[in-house]
C-alpha cells in the first residue's frame, strides 16, 4: 500500500484530491493540509511514501519546501504548462515528477506509484518548457557543475546521457551491454558524486553540462504521464 499526504492550498481541491486517490487501489491518504510548514512537519513524523503537492506559482518558498520534504517523502508536483521556472527549480530541489492537473484519476494514480518506487514521472506537456528553462536560465559549464561532472568515468557518463533520454535500467543495460544491477550501482554512485538525491536531477545535470543537447527532447513522447524509469 502506497502512503500519500495532499499539500494544496484551495480546499476544494484537497478534498477533491483526497476523496480521488483514496478511492483508487494501492493509494491510502493518511494526511492533508493547506501550510506548507505544516507539510513539511507532518510529512516528517507520519512518512508518507508521496507528497502529492500544488505546483503552481511555487516560488522560492515552495521549492524550499519541496527540497525539505523530498529528504523524507517523494514528491509529485500537479503543474500547470508555462510553469518552466518554478517547475525546473523544483527539479533540481528533488521532486519526483511533474503532471498537468487535467491528468485522468488513473493517470494521477500511475503517476503516484511510479513516483513511489523512486522512479519520475513527467507529463508531455511539460517536458518543452523544462528544456527551455534549461537552455535560458542555468548556463552551462559552472565551476561547479563541471567538477561533478570530472568526477564521472566515461561509462557513467553514458548512464547519466542515457537517463536524461529516458531509458530504463534494463533498456540501459542492453545498449550498454551490462547488467542491469550495474547501471543501478552505475546510478546510485553518480548521485553520490554529484551531490543529488533522486535519479530526476541527472536530468538537468546533463543538459547543464552538455551530456544531452537541447533541441532534442530529453524523454520519449508516448503516453502522458512519462517515466523516467529504474
Amino acid at each position: 500500500m502506497v502512503t500519500v499526504f495532499v499539500l494544496h492550498q484551495q480546499s476544494l481541491q484537497r478534498l477533491g484530491l483526497r476523496m480521488l486517490l483514496s478511492a483508487q487501489p494501492g493509494l491510502t491518504v493518511v494526511g492533508e493540509t493547506a501550510d506548507e510548514a505544516e507539510a513539511v512537519r507532518m510529512s516528517d513524523r507520519l512518512r508518507p511514501d508521496v507528497v502529492v503537492m500544488d505546483g503552481s506559482g511555487l516560488g522560492t518558498g515552495g521549492i524550499e519546501t519541496v527540497r525539505r520534504i523530498s529528504h523524507a517523502s517523494r514528491v509529485l508536483l500537479l503543474s500547470s504548462s508555462g510553469d518552466d521556472a518554478d517547475a525546473y527549480a523544483a527539479l533540481r530541489a528533488g521532486a519526483g515528477g511533474f503532471v498537468l492537473p487535467d491528468v485522468t484519476p488513473d493517470e494521477l494514480a500511475s503517476a503516484v506509484h511510479t513516483v513511489a518506487t523512486g522512479d519520475v514521472v513527467i507529463s508531455p506537456g511539460l517536458t518543452r518548457e523544462l528544456i527551455d528553462a534549461v537552455r535560458s536560465r542555468r548556463p552551462v559549464g559552472t565551476a561547479e557543475q563541471a567538477h561533478g561532472l570530472g568526477t564521472l568515468t566515461g561509462r557513467e557518463r553514458d548512464v547519466v546521457t542515457a537517463v536524461a533520454a529516458g531509458w530504463s535500467n534494463a533498456e540501459i543495460a542492453e545498449r550498454l551491454h551490462i547488467a542491469p544491477t550495474t547501471v543501478k550501482s552505475h546510478v546510485s554512485n553518480i548521485l553520490t558524486k554529484i551531490g543529488a538525491r533522486a535519479r530526476v536531477q541527472l536530468v538537468p545535470f546533463a543538459y547543464e553540462n552538455g551530456l544531452v543537447q537541447p533541441t532534442v527532447t530529453p524523454l520519449r513522447m508516448a503516453a502522458p504521464p512519462l517515466s523516467v524509469a529504474a
